[in-house]
Protein backbone atom coordinates (compact mmCIF):
# COMPACT_ATOMS: atom_id res chain seq x y z
CA UNK A 1 0.00 0.00 0.00
CA UNK A 2 0.96 3.64 -0.69
CA UNK A 3 1.05 6.37 1.97
CA UNK A 4 2.11 9.90 1.68
CA UNK A 5 2.93 11.36 4.73
CA UNK A 6 5.04 14.86 6.16
CA UNK A 7 4.49 17.32 8.67
CA UNK A 8 1.86 19.80 8.57
CA UNK A 9 2.10 23.28 8.39
CA UNK A 10 4.62 25.49 10.31
CA UNK A 11 6.04 22.24 12.18
CA UNK A 12 9.43 21.78 11.64
CA UNK A 13 9.97 17.94 13.29
CA UNK A 14 12.34 16.53 10.66
CA UNK A 15 13.49 13.85 13.39
CA UNK A 16 10.24 12.47 13.98
CA UNK A 17 8.97 12.28 10.33
CA UNK A 18 12.05 10.66 9.14
CA UNK A 19 10.81 7.64 11.99
CA UNK A 20 7.83 7.94 10.81
CA UNK A 21 8.54 6.95 7.29
CA UNK A 22 11.51 4.55 8.29
CA UNK A 23 8.35 2.73 10.55
CA UNK A 24 5.98 3.17 7.67
CA UNK A 25 8.84 1.16 5.16
CA UNK A 26 9.86 -1.60 7.83
CA UNK A 27 6.39 -2.17 7.53
CA UNK A 28 6.17 -3.12 3.86
CA UNK A 29 4.32 0.47 3.06
CA UNK A 30 5.54 2.39 -0.08
CA UNK A 31 6.04 5.79 0.95
CA UNK A 32 5.85 9.17 -0.14
CA UNK A 33 7.42 11.68 2.69
CA UNK A 34 6.81 15.33 1.58
CA UNK A 35 8.84 16.46 4.63
CA UNK A 36 8.29 19.45 6.55
CA UNK A 37 6.18 22.71 6.26
CA UNK A 38 3.59 20.63 4.02
CA UNK A 39 0.21 22.48 3.36
CA UNK A 40 -2.82 20.31 3.14
CA UNK A 41 -3.50 21.02 -0.45
CA UNK A 42 -0.04 19.85 -1.14
CA UNK A 43 -1.02 16.95 0.91
CA UNK A 44 -3.85 15.70 -1.00
CA UNK A 45 -2.21 16.64 -4.68
CA UNK A 46 0.29 14.14 -3.57
CA UNK A 47 -2.35 11.61 -3.08
CA UNK A 48 -3.75 11.95 -6.21
CA UNK A 49 -0.42 12.13 -8.21
CA UNK A 50 0.66 9.30 -6.33
CA UNK A 51 -2.60 7.32 -5.72
CA UNK A 52 -2.04 6.70 -2.43
CA UNK A 53 -4.42 4.91 -0.20
CA UNK A 54 -3.95 6.57 2.72
CA UNK A 55 -2.42 10.19 3.98
CA UNK A 56 -0.44 10.12 7.50
CA UNK A 57 0.28 13.76 8.47
CA UNK A 58 1.65 14.16 11.53
CA UNK A 59 2.08 17.35 13.87
CA UNK A 60 4.69 17.94 16.75
CA UNK A 61 3.54 21.75 17.49
CA UNK A 62 -0.12 21.61 18.31
CA UNK A 63 -0.94 23.77 15.28
CA UNK A 64 -2.26 20.81 13.03
CA UNK A 65 -5.61 21.88 14.14
CA UNK A 66 -5.37 25.40 11.63
CA UNK A 67 -4.06 23.61 9.36
CA UNK A 68 -5.82 20.52 8.90
CA UNK A 69 -9.15 21.62 9.71
CA UNK A 70 -10.30 22.18 5.80
CA UNK A 71 -9.58 18.84 5.40
CA UNK A 72 -13.31 17.98 4.61
CA UNK A 73 -13.82 20.77 2.38
CA UNK A 74 -10.62 19.50 0.45
CA UNK A 75 -11.86 16.72 -0.17
CA UNK A 76 -14.92 17.70 -1.44
CA UNK A 77 -13.42 19.46 -4.15
CA UNK A 78 -11.70 16.54 -5.58
CA UNK A 79 -15.26 14.53 -5.10
CA UNK A 80 -14.80 10.52 -5.58
CA UNK A 81 -11.02 10.97 -6.42
CA UNK A 82 -10.58 10.42 -2.60
CA UNK A 83 -12.91 8.24 -1.33
CA UNK A 84 -10.86 5.38 -1.04
CA UNK A 85 -8.12 7.08 0.90
CA UNK A 86 -7.40 6.82 4.40
CA UNK A 87 -6.80 9.83 5.98
CA UNK A 88 -4.87 10.01 9.61
CA UNK A 89 -3.35 12.06 11.67
CA UNK A 90 -1.29 11.94 14.55
CA UNK A 91 0.96 13.75 17.22
CA UNK A 92 0.63 16.40 19.19
CA UNK A 93 -2.51 18.13 17.77
CA UNK A 94 -3.51 21.42 19.18
CA UNK A 95 -1.49 24.13 21.32
CA UNK A 96 -2.52 24.06 24.96
CA UNK A 97 -4.28 21.36 26.81
CA UNK A 98 -7.02 19.48 25.52
CA UNK A 99 -7.84 15.95 26.15
CA UNK A 100 -8.21 13.04 23.41
CA UNK A 101 -11.81 12.66 24.07
CA UNK A 102 -12.18 16.26 22.92
CA UNK A 103 -9.98 16.40 20.22
CA UNK A 104 -10.69 13.10 18.31
CA UNK A 105 -14.17 13.94 17.58
CA UNK A 106 -12.75 17.59 16.26
CA UNK A 107 -10.53 15.71 13.59
CA UNK A 108 -12.71 13.39 12.62
CA UNK A 109 -15.73 15.93 12.12
CA UNK A 110 -12.42 17.64 9.87
CA UNK A 111 -12.53 14.57 7.66
CA UNK A 112 -10.12 12.47 9.17
CA UNK A 113 -10.95 8.85 9.67
CA UNK A 114 -7.97 7.83 12.06
CA UNK A 115 -7.21 10.38 14.95
CA UNK A 116 -3.82 9.77 17.31
CA UNK A 117 -3.65 12.74 19.75
CA UNK A 118 -0.55 11.83 21.89
CA UNK A 119 -0.25 8.12 20.80
CA UNK A 120 3.38 6.65 20.41
CA UNK A 121 4.22 5.99 17.13
CA UNK A 122 3.89 2.14 17.00
CA UNK A 123 0.63 1.90 18.55
CA UNK A 124 -1.03 4.49 15.85
CA UNK A 125 0.34 2.24 13.01
CA UNK A 126 -0.85 -0.96 14.56
CA UNK A 127 -4.10 0.73 14.36
CA UNK A 128 -3.42 1.41 10.98
CA UNK A 129 -3.01 -1.69 10.05
CA UNK A 130 -5.93 -2.86 11.82
CA UNK A 131 -8.15 -0.54 10.17
CA UNK A 132 -6.86 -1.71 6.60
CA UNK A 133 -6.96 -4.89 7.37
CA UNK A 134 -10.70 -5.02 8.52
CA UNK A 135 -11.56 -2.42 5.94
CA UNK A 136 -10.14 -4.52 2.75
CA UNK A 137 -12.32 -7.73 4.16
Amino acid sequence: MKVVTGVVGNDIHVVANRLIELSLQARGFEVFNLGVNTYLEEFVDAVIETDADILLISSLNGEAEGWARELKILKSKYGSLLDDVVFMIGGNLVVGTGTAEDIVPRFKNYGFDLVFHQVDLNTGLDALEDFMKERNK
